[in-house]
């Protein structure tokens, strides 16, 4: 019973923040909901399980900015070989962190979910993400048959 009212109260929040345009703390929200739907986390595990999982995420989001930040910045046409190759050094270096970062959260799990829920964790990240790829694709889809 309690599945059906979280899938219910999943899908009335999706509906209402896809209907209109979303921003990231909308998406969050349906992320973390969606994740502690999918894990199905005791009161306990939760309390451990968000402030690894946030630490994180604000780590990889920096990462991504960084890494952003530097593919922006340089344009392959405009750089020497030089610079190109310590472009290339630097998003191998940041794709090492962000490796590490997962590897190091995925065993801090360990300590306090069983395996099952943090393989279940990787696979909602997954479902999640594709369903926000499918809700963009219908949306953009939308816009372009009604110009």
């Amino acid at each position: 019973m309690k599945t059906v009212h979280t899938l219910i109260f999943l899908l009335f929040i999706s509906a209402s923040v896809f209907a209109q345009r979303p921003n990231r703390e909308k998406i969050e929200a349906l992320k973390i909901a969606h994740i502690t739907e999918q894990l199905d986390l005791t009161k306990e595990e939760a309390q451990k399980f968000w402030p690894i999982y946030n630490a994180n995420e604000e780590a990889e989001n920096k990462l991504r900015a960084r890494s952003n930040e530097a593919r922006k910045n340089n344009k392959s046409d405009d750089l020497s070989e030089s610079e190109a190759k310590a472009l290339l050094l630097e998003m191998v270096s940041i794709e090492k962190e962000r490796v590490a970062l997962r590897s190091k959260m995925l065993n801090d799990l360990l300590e306090i979910l069983p395996a099952k829920k943090i393989i279940a964790l990787v696979q909602a990240e997954r479902s999640f993400k594709q369903k926000i790829i499918q809700e963009f694709k219908e949306r953009h889809t939308n816009r372009r048959n009604k110009k």
